[in-house]
């Protein structure tokens, strides 16, 4: 939901997710308005983490699905600091350490026997799951967190400011600048891709008809038309058109419902709230080609379930995550399409997703089918700063594009190493 995840979430990112949220205290302020299972458990204990989502609904929503369980006590800590990520893991090393909690697919936390293996409570449902998504959490051919929601992301742009200006729908990135500057004037700016650009990365770098790492887990990124991306989004940034500065980050829809920008990039989550607010004069499509030979793309960002393999109660935790995320195909609706839309990850609910069958919901879903992209586990956070670190150096500054990613690629490597050897 809103906020992004892996790469973008970025990805996101939140720290691909928590982007933009305003600190309000630690994980131990969190704890007050718990959620539990109403005294109706068995007596075992149950402690789950969530970043706080931006749609209204959600927490109650979390909240009242714990309640239901009757095996169990289930808390729900609400984290509303801005720094999920941190948090969390610094939490994961505590005694206070939940025993379930919202992330995105990684292989250090596989790596490191910190999430349990739940292949057993997958596997009989296995093949109602959209298949990337299994992918995406398999490692070594066991299954590692369950996926509660999928959250592509593409361009968002106001039908009746690009009929003004006389401006088609960019397919390339070439096409998307240009568009940007006859979109711009003294009020409004042509584009807004967020304050630090991180949520375009990786779709910058799929666009040009690369990727993060290849099958073999080795670079794969530093490509011809990657680095020639990375000297059309410099032109981008320095071309007084793209929105920078804005009052919320690139997953809020705020800055392009209040006319700040013609064309904004956010996530499938804000179609609700963009209709609310401008009707039916706005549309969507993917991340243009960054090159010629490039292909258009779509970020599937989301968020997935994990059991703590460390904790106290990892069997009845597991439990818990097969009742909601994978008996409770009820809540598992509600949960994608009731607090913005999200596309679910079991596709017998996807197919009977009335939400996300007619207009631009619809559009969405065609877009995510034709162009998606979903994380890989072995894509790790270090190796997303690497590449937050190339833009920082040669988009918003003016580091050649070749020198930054050669010392990303030193990092990633490193990282590469220790993770594959």
């Amino acid at each position: 939901m809103s906020a992004l995840s892996n790469s973008s979430w970025d990805r996101r990112t939140v720290l691909r997710a928590a982007l933009g949220l305003t600190a309000a205290g630690g994980l131990a302020a969190c704890g007050g308005n718990n959620g539990r299972g109403g005294g109706s458990g068995s007596g075992v204990n149950l402690t789950q983490y969530f970043h706080a989502y931006g749609e209204a609904g959600t927490e109650q929503a979390v909240k009242k699905y714990a309640k239901a369980y009757d095996k169990a006590n289930v808390t729900t800590q609400w984290i509303t600091s801005a720094d999920f990520e941190s948090k969390l893991f610094a939490t994961l090393l505590t005694k206070n350490a939940p025993d379930l909690f919202e992330f995105h697919p990684q292989i250090q936390m596989i790596k490191s026997g910190q999430v349990a293996d739940l292949t057993d409570i997958i596997n009989p449902v296995k093949d109602d799951f959209n298949p990337a998504d299994i992918k995406s959490h398999t490692v070594d051919g066991k299954i590692y967190g369950v996926r509660m929601i999928d959250d592509p992301q593409f361009f968002f742009y106001r039908k009746s400011m690009l009929e003004k200006a006389k401006v088609e729908v960019p397919t390339t990135l070439d096409e998307l600048i240009e568009a940007a500057a006859k979109l711009t004037t003294s009020k409004v700016k042509g584009l807004y891709m967020g304050n630090d650009l991180h949520s375009v990365i990786n779709p910058m770098i799929w666009s040009a008809g690369a990727d993060t790492l290849n099958e073999k887990n080795e670079i794969a990124y530093h490509t011809p038309g990657v680095i020639e991306g990375i000297k059309k989004m410099r032109k981008l940034f320095t071309s007084g058109d793209l929105l920078l500065g804005a009052p919320t980050e690139s997953w809020d829809p705020s800055s392009f419902t209040q006319g700040l920008c013609a064309i904004q990039f956010c996530g499938m989550w804000a179609m609700p709230t963009i209709q609310d607010a401008l009707g039916d004069d706005w549309g969507v499509f993917p991340f243009p080609k960054t090159i010629d030979s490039g292909k258009q793309s779509v970020y599937n960002g989301g968020w997935s379930m994990f059991v703590n393999a460390k904790g106290k109660n990892v069997d009845a935790a597991k439990e818990y995550v097969k009742w909601l995320w994978i008996d409770q195909k009820k809540y598992q609706e509600e949960w994608a399409t009731s607090f913005g839309f999200h596309i679910p990850p079991r596709t017998s609910i996807a197919q009977s997703a009335t939400k996300l069958k007619s207009g631009n919901a619809a559009e969405g879903v065609k877009l995510f089918n034709e162009f998606g992209h979903f994380d890989n586990i072995g894509w790790t956070q270090a190796m997303i700063t690497s590449l937050e670190d190339v833009f920082a150096n040669s988009v918003r500054k003016s580091m050649a594009p070749e020198a930054a990613l050669d010392k990303a690629d030193a990092a990633v490597n490193r990282e590469l190493k220790k993770l594959f050897g």
